[in-house]
């Protein structure tokens, strides 16, 4: 669900005319982060192409699913192996969140939002929060205006940022 919510949030940005790059986490190595982080820290080629991704853009959308009440550890582990501590210093993000329950993962925007600030990564104050995200999102679009509405608004508000 997620890659699809980050797609049709692209297609809202393409429409509103900005280019953007979709940066999957699910398409890293598996064990990247024995080969990438810490003593190994830019030895990995696979890995250091995602960090180039990060150091060429200065505006980003995060697409958070829920996990265990905050955000997947994948995305903690990426976020260690930039560098630090500049790798998002003054850049810009917009949290959306997507759950199965009620949430749309409010927790889990909350916890990046502080890890962001620690880092000096700038956040737009909405924050989509996505729940019952299995109901109201069918076929690639949602089946709530309001859904759409936000994403929307977030977008525009972030191009702007």
């Amino acid at each position: 669900m997620t890659r699809k919510v980050a797609a049709y949030y692209q297609k809202v940005l393409t429409e509103l005319g900005s280019d953007s790059t979709i940066l999957d986490l699910a398409d890293l190595d598996p064990g990247f982060a024995e080969r990438a982080l810490y003593h190994n820290s830019g030895k990995d080629e696979h890995f250091n192409s995602f960090v180039q991704q990060v150091a060429e853009h200065q505006k980003f959308v995060f697409v958070l699913p829920e996990y265990n009440g905050s955000y997947p550890g994948i995305l903690k582990t990426f976020i260690d192996g930039l560098p630090y501590p500049n790798a998002l210093t003054h850049k810009k993000a917009a949290l959306v969140g997507i759950s199965a329950n009620m949430q749309g993962a409010g927790i889990a925007l909350s916890h990046l939002n502080d890890v962001f600030s620690y880092l000096g990564m700038h956040t737009l104050a909405l924050r989509v929060k996505l729940g019952q995200i299995k109901t109201y999102f069918k076929e690639e679009r949602f089946t709530n205006d309001l859904y759409s509405e936000l994403i929307e608004m977030q977008a525009r508000q972030l191009i702007e940022f």
